[in-house]
């Protein structure tokens, strides 16, 4: 398990684990509260030293808090979550239905209120600067010197411009934001100022595929680009996307002008329930097969050479590897 300082920097940045570098970090999405938690046993075998929640960590759906508070509780009290708890760092972000509305942006009338019950299921402090935030994105450092990783965590939702729907297709907002120009600006210092070996940026929605005609940044084309653009012009070293949101699990892989690497994304949903549609679905970046079945993801990280070794896993309901990329950063 890691140790954690108790000194904390203003803002967004949660403190640095000094004590050993992160070997493993694990993560999900898509956990319907009313349904069986099939998954927690096989999570807690993997001995991550951090959990990450890609969001729809409940299904809330309501204006009405006490509903999302009851869901909340319900994934608070279970005990297989309560030993992650126990020996994990826990972090996260959230989708639509932990949001409140599915499908939803900011014209989400109940966003405030809910992000303090986001941050309440967090487990963030009550004084918080985060909680004085439009939004919920926040950055976690890891390790020591020269084997550092930082997690940086996307509000996708909070201050998204709409996005219409016609006959159950989504259509493209071309021009239309995703994060908001102040989380923008603090992307691009999270990045710029990073001294990691590895950089995680996790959101909830699908951000490398395009061809999906469900929720993904790609269809905010501008956001997407001006992303992938940030990501290059930052020089940020070992970036390595998370999403969720799919109810598949699957890893994708581009390069990117201005990269002298690979920009993986590990999809990783859902811990409880899983698309029942086809399986075939067209994704020009996919490297290996599409998972459906319940899953989580692993991060595990090898630092005993002058480069850092990354496993990157999709596990089902018994620990068993359903996909595996395996990935070295200098």
């Amino acid at each position: 398990m890691l140790l954690f300082t108790a000194c904390q920097k203003p803002g967004t940045t949660s403190p640095v684990a000094s004590s050993e570098p992160l070997h493993t970090v694990a993560f999900g999405s898509c956990n319907r509260e009313d349904l069986p938690q099939l998954l927690w046993a096989a999570i807690n075998q993997s001995n991550p030293d951090v959990w990450v929640w890609l969001g729809d960590n409940i299904y809330g759906d309501s204006d009405t808090m006490a509903v999302l508070q009851r869901k909340y509780n319900m994934v608070l009290q279970e005990p297989g979550y309560q030993q992650l708890q126990a020996n994990a760092k826990v972090i996260g972000v959230w989708d639509d239905h932990d949001y409140g509305k599915n499908d939803a942006g900011k014209e989400y009338e109940m966003k405030e209120e809910s992000a303090q019950l986001f941050w309440d299921f967090i487990g963030e402090p009550a004084n918080s600067p985060r909680r004085q935030q439009e939004g919920v994105y926040s950055s976690h450092t890891f390790g020591p010197d020269e084997k550092q990783v930082k997690v940086i965590l996307l509000d996708s939702r909070y201050h998204r411009d709409s996005l219409a729907r016609i006959n159950k297709v989504y259509q493209v907002n071309r021009t239309g934001d995703i994060l908001g120009e102040e989380q923008w600006e603090w992307l691009e210092k999270e990045l710029k100022n990073s001294k990691a070996e590895i950089n995680i940026i996790g959101n909830g929605i699908q951000i490398l595929p395009q061809e999906q005609v469900f929720e993904k940044w790609d269809n905010f084309p501008a956001a997407r680009k001006r992303l992938l653009n940030l990501i290059a012009s930052s020089g940020a070293k070992g970036v390595i996307l998370l999403s969720g949101d799919r109810h598949i699990a699957e890893i994708s892989k581009t390069t990117v002008s201005g990269m002298s690497y690979p920009l993986y994304e590990v999809t990783s949903s859902g811990l409880t329930h899983v698309y029942s549609g086809s399986n075939v679905e067209p994704n020009k970046y996919r490297v290996g097969v599409l998972i459906k079945q319940v899953n989580f993801g692993v991060l595990n990280f090898d630092w005993s050479n002058n480069t850092v070794k990354v496993d990157m896993l999709i596990k089902g309901e018994g620990g068993e590897v359903l996909l595996k990329e395996t990935v070295s950063y200098h």
